[in-house]
């Protein structure tokens, strides 16, 4: 199960409509609003993380509503098998094993996982 916070960005004098949408409706639960900043905290729930974009969506196509934007999410099942993939990797990448490498031909793109050697191997 996904779970994901929403900041509602409105005008202020759409948040009291918005807030009650948002408590009345089924997709959604409200925590907390600032009138005066047009801001309004709800959090979604989805199965996967497609399910919390389509409910994402659907606010963001909300009448009055300016901007919707994802803040935290918590990805239970992903999370666990993000954790088994990190686990099986060698902490160490190959290439800093070797020796034989002119450092001069290494092109660092940012990972060290996908690297690039000119001229070398």
């Amino acid at each position: 199960m996904n779970i994901s916070s929403i900041v509602v960005q409105a005008l202020p004098k759409h948040v009291d409509d918005l807030v009650s949408y948002f408590k009345e409706e089924d997709f959604t639960d409200y925590h907390l609003h600032d009138k005066e900043k047009g801001k309004i905290i709800v959090t979604i729930e989805g199965k996967d993380v497609e399910e919390e974009i389509k409910k994402l969506v659907k606010i963001q196509q909300l009448p009055h509503v300016i901007t919707a934007d994802m803040m935290m999410t918590y990805q239970e099942d992903q999370l666990d098998e993000e954790i088994k993939k990190l686990e099986a990797e060698d902490p160490v990448p190959a290439v800093l094993n070797e020796t034989d490498i002119d450092v001069r031909n290494v092109v660092y793109n940012g990972d060290l996982k996908h690297k690039d050697f000119h001229g070398g191997h």
